[in-house]
């Protein structure tokens, strides 16, 4: 069966360094460059270049590069085989050797607004097209988790993606959401309640971004009916290592689903959940990996139009 993933969803788990990834179509304003990823101990810099080309010397119209020995970002473009002038930030250095972290860069119609670990960092005016945008190239001393370019709505039905004014989603802001097929909410509060147009239709992908933080025990991701049934409960339960999957169905839990071959959820280390609904269960996936499929026990899928994320969770991403 072939699944339909949200708008942008073709995420690249755990690619070599240095790696490049295309851009189809072109980088458009409300796409968003979403990365997560571990800074080795041995670190000493990397870079995430947005690149307008795929081969060296291209011009970059985004150059993003972290160096630990003075604990700095430089900013810069590269065109016609020259640096420009390089734009430094040392505050608030957001990385830590041996970390984990999260950066989005927002494509906003006058500049990159880069945001790490849910917080805005810093806003690099465009000093090349955005259009001319076609790869995503990552160098250095960094190990990449997951990878994906979010969006290709480019501003359409449902208004745009990125925040405004640069600001974060979950910042003392407004959260953002497209609701016209597969706009992604950052950074939303938890607990986390949303409506599913449709309902949860056959083919359909929900994608789940985000950590446990340290001292967090468990969250649960819950697809309801109006009425209140729970249709299908995913427990993520680290005070009792296991991942219980279950349904509520006329006010009563049913057999409890453990079996599992390793368990993906750590505190403090970022995870990607895409659950995918098919005709007869759901499958789902954690980083990139099968971890469980899940038989409907509440058939009508359509009447299933809630969404609901609750417990020890920081969400990153929500996107269905």
């Amino acid at each position: 069966m072939a699944f339909v993933s949200p708008v942008g969803y073709q995420p690249v788990y755990n690619p070599a360094v240095p790696f490049r990834q295309p851009v189809f179509g072109n980088l458009r304003p409300g796409m968003s460059v979403y990365i997560q990823g571990m800074v080795p101990h041995h670190s000493k810099t990397f870079s995430v270049n947005l690149s307008c080309g795929q081969f060296n010397g291209s011009d970059i119209a985004f150059h993003f590069n972290p160096r630990f020995d003075g604990k700095r970002v430089v900013f810069n473009t590269f065109q016609g085989g020259s640096w420009g002038g390089e734009e430094k930030k040392k505050d608030g250095f957001p990385f830590n050797k041996g970390g984990y972290f999260e950066m989005v860069i927002f494509a906003n119609p006058g500049g990159y607004q880069v945001n790490v670990n849910g917080s805005p960092f810093y806003h690099f005016n465009h000093r090349i097209p955005l259009e001319r945008v076609d790869n995503v190239q990552v160098d250095g001393e960094v190990n990449i988790q997951s990878l994906s370019v979010v969006g290709g709505g480019g501003g359409g039905v449902g208004g745009p993606a990125y925040p405004p004014g640069g600001m974060m989603p979950g910042q003392g802001y407004p959260v953002m959401t497209l609701p016209a097929m597969g706009g992604p909410t950052y950074n939303p509060p938890v607990p986390y309640r949303a409506n599913i147009p449709g309902g949860v239709s056959p083919k359909r992908t929900f994608v789940v971004r985000g950590f446990m933080p340290m001292g967090g025990q468990t969250f649960s991701i819950n697809f309801k009916t109006a009425s209140g049934e729970n249709a299908f409960h995913f427990n993520v339960r680290l005070n009792e290592r296991a991942v219980v999957r279950n349904s509520c169905l006329r006010g009563s839990w049913g057999h409890e689903e453990r079996a599992m071959g390793h368990n993906p959820f750590v505190p403090g280390q970022y995870f990607d959940i895409s659950i995918r609904s098919g005709n007869g269960r759901y499958k789902v996936f954690v980083n990139g990996q099968h971890f469980c499929d899940y038989a409907h026990r509440f058939p009508t899928l359509q009447m299933i139009n809630n969404l609901e994320i609750v417990g020890d969770v920081v969400l990153s991403l929500v996107q269905f």
